[in-house]
């Protein structure tokens, strides 16, 4: 079976990344602490933790730098791009690239969060997204 079950950001300011999450995305935290936040996802939970302490749960006290990646939060219309985009950067994100058409098609634009990790906002008809949010990928 393939299955992600829960993906940790490390991040530098909790509170920082609860606002670019809770005023960007619109999400809500289904648990929380003072340095941890999950969010309950469409099967999978989505957290953030204080980098210092997710290193030392996983006892890795010379993390490695990031590598080149980038999460994806998939909308159902081309039009819902631009504006989660606006919504992430005044909520505190940084716009790596504006939202164009990829050769590859659909349309996407890249936004980091307050600690640099990088979010994809697309759109893509070989990507549909169910009522429950389930997103599947049909050629």
């Amino acid at each position: 079976m393939q299955q992600i079950s829960l993906i940790t950001l490390g991040v530098a300011d909790a509170a920082r990344s609860r606002r670019f999450y809770a005023e960007g995305f619109g999400w809500t935290p289904v648990f929380e602490m003072e340095d941890i936040a999950f969010y309950q996802m469409n099967g999978l939970v989505f957290g953030t933790w204080l980098k210092k302490n997710l290193e030392d749960d996983m006892r890795r006290p010379n993390p490695a730098p990031y590598g080149a990646y980038a999460l994806a939060h998939n909308v159902r219309t081309k039009a819902e791009v631009d504006p989660l985009i606006a919504r992430l950067v005044k909520a505190g994100g940084q716009l790596l690239r504006p939202a164009d058409e990829p050769p590859h098609g659909g349309y996407r634009g890249y936004v980091a969060d307050p600690d640099g990790h990088a979010w994809e906002i697309a759109w893509n008809t070989a990507w549909t997204i169910s009522p429950e949010g389930h997103v599947t990928f049909k050629l």
